[in-house]
């Protein structure tokens, strides 16, 4: 498909306005594209590769792609998808479906040491090729529903933030598809028939708690469609002051600041006077 649809040039004008919100790409980056063989990376890579086309090649990218050896895996039609695109492309494969099926009761949620597992290969690939940028393919959904999580479950008010500093300091990851929606990103995966490769970890669990926060948001986001938006417009919009945490602000040393405040405010009047 080489004329783009109506939803394409949506997807990538959102892609394009979080690079630039959030300074994600620079010239000269060295960008490693995560592709899980889902949906949503898959877009992401199609997107980034237009992005770094119309940029004159500004950046360089790579694919990666990391096997789990899941039973059923197959990824002859990924690869041949990124070959007929010349993109860049290394598949490593790693046994960590064993690890976690081990690990893991059976009933319980794959989901944390899977992603842990996945994290540490995906950050010891991007340093011995030397990377400077790890891309995610998480969108606006992802970052809602783990806000909610977090708050219901979790007790905290925390999310997935477009772009950040691994704890070691030496990981840059980003997210380019946070402004972009999951319903959009479906129909695109769709209309572009990408050779998705099915999950079948975390895919036997029923019931998980991101499926009920979904849920729960889609039928919020049915009385009222401006719901998920206004939920992502609050993660750049934290106000402290109206919350509880004492280490973003001061609430003992109100009195003083008050206090220091009329000080002040009278020494002005003195002044005018």
């Amino acid at each position: 498909m080489n004329k783009e649809s109506k939803l394409e040039r949506k997807l990538l004008h959102y892609t394009s306005k979080a690079i630039a919100d959030f300074k994600m790409i620079q010239t000269g980056d060295k960008v490693q594209v995560c592709l899980s063989g889902g949906k949503d990376s898959f877009t992401m890579l199609h997107l980034l590769n237009k992005l770094r086309i119309r940029s004159k090649y500004k950046f360089e990218m790579s694919s990666f792609t990391l096997d789990q050896a899941q039973p059923g895996w197959n990824d002859s039609a990924l690869r041949d998808w990124l070959a007929q695109r010349q993109i860049p492309y290394e598949i490593l494969t790693k046994d960590t479906y064993s690890i976690v099926k081990e690990k893991v009761p059976e009933g319980k949620t794959y989901c944390s040491l899977c992603s842990r597992l996945r994290r540490g290969n995906i950050y010891t690939y991007a340093e011995r090729h030397g990377f400077n940028k790890i891309a995610l393919g998480h969108h606006r959904d992802d970052l809602i529903t783990t806000l909610l999580m977090s708050i219901l479950y979790g007790g905290e008010i925390r999310s997935m933030p477009p772009k950040l500093l691994s704890d070691n300091k030496r990981h840059i990851v980003i997210r380019p598809l946070a402004y972009c929606q999951e319903q959009d990103i479906a129909a695109f995966a769709e209309e572009m028939q990408f050779p998705i490769i099915p999950c079948n970890l975390c895919g036997t669990q029923e019931n998980l708690k991101r499926a009920k926060v979904k849920a729960l948001i889609h039928e919020l986001a049915a009385d009222n469609p401006k719901v998920p938006s206004n939920m992502l417009h609050a993660l750049t919009a934290v106000k402290p002051s109206q919350l509880m945490d004492s280490s973003l602000w001061h609430f003992r040393d109100l009195e003083h600041e008050r206090e220091a405040f009329n000080v002040e405010k009278r020494e002005q009047e003195i002044v005018n006077d």
